[in-house]
């Protein structure tokens, strides 16, 4: 990102060409800062407006800008003159108001899009217009990665010269918008910026400024780019990192931590608030030892990842909800000594065969095992006495195209096959007399008696389909 009071010696302006469209002459101005560079489009009637400007009110000379012309000014060749011309006025001007660019010219050259300082006044001078209705109206607010890096790069910077006597131009502004808001939106790309070379993913920034920050989203931001979390630690209460190429947990939740090993892990490092993290669409292969910095996590989202073995979360006693969707699971076995009083699973999309690993899980309401391999319906005898399962999906497997498939299962159910809502409908009463019948036929195959007559003292009438 270009930082032109750090890089006034090593700056420069050039008008390189000259394209007519629709009968509009537009001159390519190229603008270089350091190793920053971008391009402006610009008429000549830009100039004109521009030029009125800076005569009336940086003393540019007034005859500096090349005259206008009216007849045959469509010509090649005049339009090469002319871009000449240009050319040597932008570097007359440049050079004249180099040491305090003013905001006018800086705008002209598109600075408040790339450069630190006048990005920053353009963002102080819009929060302190709007920012108190912006914290009040809006639920998420949203920054790019080229703000929180000018941001960040401030914090180094002394007070630096300007020409914005103005208090709304003031840096404070910004801080002070960043430690009120609560919801924050980071979105990256490996796009260029706009017609520049800055790419958004190759900056660095921090999250110091957010001092009462409680829900984070990062989407497609490599965790290399953020330096430091601050305090969010201590606040954060939900955590998305989308689409950031992430391999391990601790890429963010230690990512300001030089030595990331359980040796070093202090109370410091802990994350006392976080309740619900959300790191789909990664790469994460394994979830390692850093899920104990999260003790008070409740919803782990961990799907379009390439996990296929659940490691050992049991010391996460208020995880409710787990999400491992789209992984690469096929066995899931004694997972009751894995993970503790868990609500919901949904490992949809998968490649599970047994329901054996979950026949222990006897807090468990919900079970989402559409999209997978099960064949065949006698798997789910290993979860028809889980006393708190109401919700089952096993839609998409090859069982559920067998013949008879929802009564079949469920008639494993028992006396609670009426309760049970399988690939979310319940049963009806047509299917709920059909289970019957077949759960009659099985205890008598079995010398049992039927579950619904065991806890009925009067006989039990069938309806009539």
């Amino acid at each position: 990102m270009s930082t032109f009071i750090n890089h006034r010696d090593d700056s420069s302006v050039n008008v390189e060409e000259a394209i007519t469209k629709d009968s509009v002459t537009y001159y390519k101005i190229v603008v270089k800062v350091g190793f920053v560079q971008w391009d402006v489009w610009h008429r000549y009637s830009d100039f004109v407006e521009l030029h009125d400007k800076l005569v009336n009110d940086y003393g540019v000379a007034k005859d500096l800008l090349p005259p206008k012309k009216v007849i045959r000014n469509k010509t090649p060749k005049f339009i090469e003159h002319r871009r000449e011309a240009l050319k040597e006025y932008l570097n007359n001007v440049f050079n004249f108001l180099n040491l305090n660019l003013p905001s006018d010219f800086a705008h002209f050259l598109d600075f408040h899009l790339y450069d630190i300082l006048f990005l920053l006044q353009d963002l102080a001078k819009k929060l302190y217009l709007e920012g108190d209705k912006m914290l009040q109206n809006e639920k998420i607010h949203k920054f790019t990665p080229l703000q929180l890096h000018a941001i960040s790069e401030r914090f180094k910077m002394a007070c630096p010269p300007t020409e914005k006597l103005d208090q709304m131009y003031d840096f404070s502004h910004i801080l002070d918008f960043c430690s009120q808001v609560r919801s924050l939106s980071i979105e990256g790309s490996y796009e260029k910026l706009g017609t520049s070379n800055i790419v958004p993913n190759d900056l660095k920034f921090d999250l110091i400024p957010f001092k009462s920050l409680m829900d984070l989203k990062v989407l497609g931001v490599p965790m290399a780019c953020i330096q430091s979390v601050g305090s969010l630690r201590d606040t954060l209460c939900s955590l998305s990192v989308l689409i950031a190429t992430v391999v391990s947990l601790n890429e963010f939740l230690l990512v300001d931590v030089l030595h990331k090993d359980p040796s070093s892990i202090t109370d410091s490092m802990i994350w006392k608030k976080l309740t619900t993290i959300n790191f789909s669409s990664n790469n994460i292969a394994k979830v390692d030892w850093a899920i104990r910095l999260v003790p008070k996590l409740q919803h782990l989202n961990l799907s379009s990842n390439r996990l296929d073995e659940l490691c050992d979360v049991s010391c996460l006693h208020d995880l409710q909800v787990l999400n491992l969707s789209m992984n690469r699971f096929s066995t899931c076995e004694n997972w009751h000594e894995k993970i503790g009083n868990i609500v919901k699973i949904d490992l949809s999309q998968n490649k599970v065969q047994s329901l054996q690993g979950f026949s222990r899980l006897y807090s468990l309401e919900s079970l989402d095992l559409s999209c997978n391999v099960i064949t065949d319906v006698e798997e789910v005898q290993h979860i028809c006495k889980l006393p708190c399962l109401e919700y089952l999906w096993l839609t998409a497997n090859p069982v559920a195209s067998s013949i008879d498939y929802r009564v079949k299962v469920l008639e494993q159910f028992n006396s609670r096959m009426s309760e049970l809502c399988l690939d979310n409908e319940k049963a009806s009463e047509k299917e709920l007399d059909t289970a019957r019948v077949l759960q009659a036929l099985r205890v008598v195959k079995e010398k049992k008696t039927p579950s619904f007559l065991q806890n009925n003292n009067t006989s039990h009438s069938f309806h009539k389909s």
